[in-house]
Order: C-alpha cells, then sequence, then structure tokens
C-alpha cells in the first residue's frame, strides 16, 4: 500500500485532517444532492449542480477524496454534493457523507434535487414532480424480451417470483422507500404556485407527443419516481413502468418519473439512520422533467433514443432552471425559518 494511500484512508478513519481537535462539527441544515455536472461547477454551460452553486453562493468548499466531488457550502447551512450519476457512486458518496465527522448532519434535511425522463400521460416537458414513493427498477430477474413467453407483457419478475407481477408482493425487499408523506405535501404546497420556464420552442416541442398532461405548460406536481442505472426508452417500457411502480406500491404509487440514483442514495439514507446519523421523515426527492420516456409521433423508441443523448433532451435547460426554482423554494423557506424546523418537521 502507497503511503499516499494510507495516509488517506487514516484521514478518513481518524479525520484528524477532518476535524481538529476540539473543534465542533459544522451544522448543516439543508444537504442538496445533485447527480451530475456538465464541466466546471461554475462559469460554463450548467449541469444539475451549477445553479445551486452560483445562485446559493455555495462558495466554501471542503475537499471530499472519499466521494465523487469536492462538498461546497454557504454561510446560510447549505451543503452542496455532487453524487456522481447512477446508483453505486451515489450511494458510496452519500455514505462517504453521513458518515464524514466534519458535519453535524442531525437535524438536517436532504433534497435530491435532479432532471429526469416522464410519463407523458402525467408531467409535460419542463415540469417538476415531487416523489412520494421511489421504486428500484433494477432489482429484478429478468429474461430476454425474445423468450417471453406469450401470455407474458415482460421479461421482468420481482426477486422471489416466478411469473411478473406475481402476488402476494414480496415485502421488506429493498425495493421500495416511502417518503414522508406530510413533509412530501408541505413540499408540494410550498411551490405549486412557482412558475416555471416556458418558450414558443417547448410548446411546439411538446405537441409532437401523444399524453394527457403532455401539451401542458410546465407545473408542479406530486409523482412518484422509478430508479434505474438503465437508461430505458419506448412506450411498452413506459408501460412496464407504471405497472412495475403500481405492483411495488401495493398500487398507492404512480410513476411519473424515470431517474438513477434515487434508490441508493436512500438505501445509504436508511443505513445512516440506523445509525444515527441522518433523519428519514426529512428527504425529499424532487425530479424535474429533460424529456419524455416514449418517442414522439412518428418516430421509433430507437429514432427517439438518439436524439436523447445528455445535454440534447429536448428541456434539458428548463428543467435545470425548474429543479433549481422549485427546490430553492423549500431550502430557502426552511434556511429562513429555521428557528421554526430545526426541531420540528413541516406539515
Amino acid at each position: 500500500m502507497s503511503t499516499r494511500l494510507l495516509s488517506l484512508l487514516l484521514c478518513i478513519l481518524t479525520a484528524p485532517c477532518a476535524l481538529a481537535a476540539g473543534a465542533a462539527p459544522v451544522p448543516v441544515k439543508v444537504v442538496v444532492i445533485a447527480l451530475f455536472e456538465s464541466g466546471a461547477d461554475q462559469g460554463d454551460t450548467p449541469g444539475e449542480y451549477q445553479y445551486w452553486v452560483e445562485r446559493d453562493h455555495l462558495d466554501r468548499v471542503f475537499a471530499f477524496p472519499q466521494g465523487y466531488h469536492d462538498l461546497r457550502m454557504n454561510n446560510q447551512g447549505v451543503l452542496g454534493v455532487l453524487a456522481g450519476v447512477g446508483t453505486a457512486r451515489a450511494a458510496a458518496s452519500i455514505m462517504a457523507l453521513g458518515l464524514d465527522p466534519r458535519f453535524d448532519l442531525s437535524k438536517a434535511y436532504w433534497l435530491i434535487a435532479g432532471i429526469a425522463g416522464a410519463d407523458p400521460e402525467d408531467a409535460s416537458l419542463g415540469s417538476a414532480a415531487w416523489a412520494e414513493w421511489v421504486v428500484d427498477g433494477d432489482l429484478a430477474y429478468e429474461i430476454d424480451s425474445r423468450e417471453i413467453p406469450p401470455q407474458w407483457t415482460t421479461g421482468y419478475v420481482p426477486m422471489g417470483k416466478t411469473v411478473p407481477y406475481e402476488q402476494p408482493r414480496e415485502e421488506g425487499s429493498g425495493v421500495v422507500f416511502h417518503l414522508n408523506p406530510r413533509l412530501v405535501e408541505w413540499a408540494y404546497q410550498q411551490t405549486k404556485a412557482v412558475k416555471l420556464e416556458d418558450s414558443p420552442e417547448l410548446a411546439a416541442n411538446r405537441e409532437h407527443f401523444d399524453g394527457k398532461n403532455a401539451h401542458r405548460p410546465p407545473f408542479v406536481l406530486k409523482g412518484d419516481t422509478l430508479s434505474a442505472s438503465t437508461f430505458w426508452h419506448g412506450k411498452l417500457l413506459d408501460q412496464w413502468a407504471n405497472r412495475w411502480v403500481s405492483y411495488q406500491t401495493n398500487s398507492q404509487g404512480n410513476f411519473v418519473t424515470s431517474a438513477m440514483e434515487d434508490t441508493g442514495i436512500l438505501q445509504s439514507l436508511s443505513f445512516l439512520k440506523h445509525a444515527g446519523r441522518a433523519d428519514l421523515d426529512r428527504v425529499m426527492v424532487l425530479r424535474a422533467v429533460s424529456n419524455f420516456d416514449r418517442p414522439p409521433i412518428g418516430l421509433t423508441a430507437a429514432e427517439s433514443l438518439g436524439a436523447n443523448s445528455m445535454r440534447r433532451y429536448t428541456a434539458y435547460l428548463p428543467a435545470l432552471e425548474a429543479v433549481y426554482r422549485v427546490g430553492n423554494a423549500v431550502v430557502s423557506e426552511i434556511v429562513t425559518n429555521w428557528n421554526r424546523y430545526q426541531d420540528h418537521i413541516p406539515e
């Protein structure tokens, strides 16, 4: 083992470089978790992190070699985390943060704030959705679609089962996370009137899609998210996502957004709760719609997927703006009225 690696491990385990003797941990009011950034944290084409860094003045940098990216904080108690794309990176980064002795996270609220695909039945481009249910789309059995029995609608089978959507559902499988519904409703009520960015270009783009809410201007809603590290696309997989979320939540959840990292983050926070390092009742998930999860009229799923590479999403910049505007309204309310929310979770 190299001297540098040994020094880093000692720093993480004993934290002499993280917390000087006798120094109190830094109290954190809100942790904002972004998942990707396009380049630098400031001054170039934005990713999910940049607006938070620039507009909330996250100017104090904490080295974070045990995570994906250095941490940033402002003088109001907001800590920004760039956790990394995919379940594994995000889970590891949040676990590392939760165990970092430099920070007091005992009263912290956690906001996962990112962009996502969406079902055009439920949301429109540039909209923002607060999730109450977060469902894992990776933990399952699967057989190739060319080999599924003719009576099956999917090759995806729940863990511990032999056919798709077999009842009774397996409880306690780690596939479903139910967030504090009163906090979710509070966040929605705080933000449902936030005006989101619209434009003639966005309006023209959404006219090419079928769906009950596809043609609406951007709006704030409550809607649940499916978290899977595979970027899936197409109307048949959209049908699977709706049924999978309904099945895994016993018909209580409604699939609206498709994302990647949320279940990994929530699994880390669940373990951190057991260690007394995080409060799951203070966790919120907000996803803004950068693209639809199915193709527009006239395109195949393959053609549509090819047009939806990173930063070429139909509503990439409007979604970044939406997730910041809506998320920041809640963050600002919490930090401005910390005396009210420090010991009492809002309802």
